[in-house]
C-alpha cells in the first residue's frame, strides 16, 4: 500500500503540487488524471523521488520513502515513460536487463526473466531478444519499454503518459497488454495519463488534479455518477456521461447481477459475455434488436441481454 500524506511541491512561490493525501492499494491501477499543469506528473515523480517534495511523506508498506537513498528506492520501483526511453544501441534483452544487471543478478537468472517477460509481452525471444529499438514498431517498443520496468519485479510500477505517442489502434493493444500483464503479476500501478476515457479504461480507482490540488479520488462509476467538483463534472463529460458508464460493465457482470431476462427467441444476436455494455448497445443497435443471448469464453450460453437492462444501468444513482 501506497500513502501520500499532505504532499507539496513548490518552485519559489509556486505550488505544483499542494497536499495531496491519498492511498493507492496494492495489486491495483490507480490512475492519476488531469490537463497540462495540473501536478499530475510532478505528483508521480515524488513517490519515487525523481522530484524531491517540499513537504509531506510517501510511505511505502509503511515506510517513508525518505529512509533510503533515492537510487536504491528507484531500483526497486518500475517507471516507464512517453517515448520508451529505450537505449538504442542496446539489443531488445540487453534494454529489459538494465535493472538486474545493476542490482547485480547472475546471468542464469537474468535470461530465464527477459525470456519470460517478452513471452508476457507477445514477443518471441527468438526473434525479437536480439533485436535494437529502432528495428520495433512504436507498439513494439513501447511492450519492451513496460517489460524493462517490470524486469526486476517490482511491486510498484509508476508510468507517465505511457501512451501518448501511440495511436489509436496501438494504444488500445497497449492497455489491454497492461491489463493482462497487471492480472498476470499483480503489480501495483499508478499511472498518469490527461485522458479520461484512458483513466476509466485503466484505473480501479482515478485521481483527478487541477491546479496542483486532488478534486476528487474515487472509483470511475463514482466520478461519473457524484462528482464532487463542477470541474470533475465537466472533465468526465455530461453529454456522454451514460455511454462511459456503461464502458466499466461487462455484459457477464450486468448478468451476474442479475440483469438476464426472458429466453432468447429464435434468429435473436449472440454476443460474448467479455464485451462492454457499450458496445453491446452499439451491437444491439445496429442488429435492430432489443436483445441478445449472451455466451460465455467457452461458447456455453448463459442468458439473456435486453436493451431496457442496459437503459436501467446507464442511469445515474
Amino acid at each position: 500500500m501506497i500513502t501520500l500524506e499532505s504532499l507539496t511541491k513548490r518552485y519559489g512561490d509556486a505550488t505544483v503540487v499542494d497536499a495531496v493525501s491519498m492511498t493507492i492499494e496494492r495489486n491495483t491501477i490507480t490512475v492519476i488524471v488531469g490537463t497540462s499543469g495540473s501536478g499530475k506528473s510532478t505528483l508521480l515523480r515524488m513517490i519515487n523521488r525523481l522530484v524531491e517534495p517540499s513537504s509531506g511523506r510517501v510511505l511505502i508498506e509503511g515506510k517513508d520513502t525518505r529512509g533510503e537513498p533515492a537510487h536504491l528506492l528507484r531500483r526497486r520501483i518500475g517507471y516507464a515513460i512517453q517515448g520508451h526511453g529505450l537505449f538504442p544501441h542496446r539489443t531488445v534483452a540487453e534494454n529489459i536487463a538494465t535493472v538486474p544487471h545493476l542490482l547485480d543478478w547472475p546471468d542464469e537468472r537474468i535470461k530465464p526473466r527477459v525470456e519470460e517477460l517478452l513471452r508476457a509481452f507477445e514477443l518471441d525471444p527468438a526473434a525479437y531478444a536480439d533485436k535494437y529499438p529502432h528495428q520495433l514498431s512504436g507498439g513494439q517498443q513501447q511492450r519492451v519499454g513496460v517489460a524493462r520496468a517490470l524486469a526486476a519485479g517490482p511491486s510498484l510500477l509508476l508510468m507517465d503518459e505511457p501512451f501518448g505517442a501511440l495511436d489509436p489502434i496501438i494504444r488500445a493493444k497497449a492497455q489491454d497488454d497492461l491489463l493482462a500483464i497487471q492480472r498476470r503479476f499483480g503489480t501495483t500501478i499508478v499511472l498518469v495519463t490527461h485522458d479520461m476515457d484512458e483513466a476509466f479504461r485503466l484505473g480501479a480507482r482515478v485521481a483527478v488534479m487541477s491546479q496542483g490540488r486532488l478534486l476528487q479520488y474515487d472509483r470511475p462509476a463514482a466520478l461519473l455518477t457524484h462528482p464532487a467538483d463542477p470541474l470533475v463534472a465537466r472533465m468526465t463529460g455530461s453529454a456522454d456521461r451514460a455511454l462511459r458508464l456503461l464502458s466499466l460493465t461487462t455484459v457477464g457482470d450486468l448478468l451476474g447481477a442479475g440483469g438476464a431476462a426472458a429466453p432468447p427467441a429464435p434468429g435473436t444476436p449472440v454476443i460474448g459475455s467479455h464485451l462492454s455494455l457499450r458496445d453491446a448497445l452499439s451491437e444491439l443497435l445496429w442488429s435492430g434488436a432489443d436483445r441478445a443471448q449472451v455466451i460465455g469464453p467457452d461458447g456455453a450460453p448463459l442468458g439473456t441481454l435486453t436493451l431496457a437492462a442496459i437503459r436501467a444501468h446507464g442511469k445515474a444513482d
